[in-house]
C-alpha cells in the first residue's frame, strides 16, 4: 500500500460511523453481514448506511458481493493488512521486534506507572 491509498483508508476510517461498520465487519469474518443487519446492529438509517457503505468501498476497505436480491458486505482483510503494514514500515528503525505489543513500555504507560 502507497501513501495515497493509505490516507484515503485512513480518511474512511477517521468517521466514527465507517468505523463502527468496518469494526463489524471485520468481527463478522468472511462471512460477512447484510446492509439490514448492519443497520440494526448499530442503529442506522438505510440511507445513512447505503453512504457510509459506499465510502468504505470507494476507500478499498470493504467488498460487497451480490446474493439474489441481496448484497454481504465482508471486510477487505488484505487491505486491512496492507494498511497495517504501510502504518509500521520501517517501525523503530526496521527492528521490528522492538514494535511488537508488550515488548517495550509505551511513553504513556512509563508516564502513568511514575517512570519518566
Amino acid at each position: 500500500m502507497e501513501l495515497k491509498d493509505a490516507s484515503t483508508a485512513l480518511a474512511a476510517l477517521g468517521h466514527p460511523t465507517r468505523l463502527s461498520v468496518f469494526r463489524l465487519l471485520v468481527e463478522a469474518g468472511h462471512e460477512g453481514r447484510t446492509p439490514g443487519d448492519i443497520a440494526e446492529v448499530l442503529s442506522l438509517a438505510g440511507a445513512t448506511l447505503s453512504f457510509h457503505l459506499k465510502e468504505l468501498t470507494t476507500a478499498g476497505l470493504i467488498q460487497g458481493e451480490s446474493q439474489g436480491r441481496h448484497i454481504r458486505y465482508r471486510a477487505d482483510f488484505d487491505a486491512m493488512t496492507g494498511l497495517i503494514e504501510f502504518l509500521t514500515r520501517n517501525c523503530c528503525g526496521g527492528d521490528q521486534g522492538r514494535c511488537l505489543p508488550g515488548s517495550a513500555p509505551s511513553p504513556t504507560s512509563a508516564t502513568k506507572e511514575g517512570k519518566t
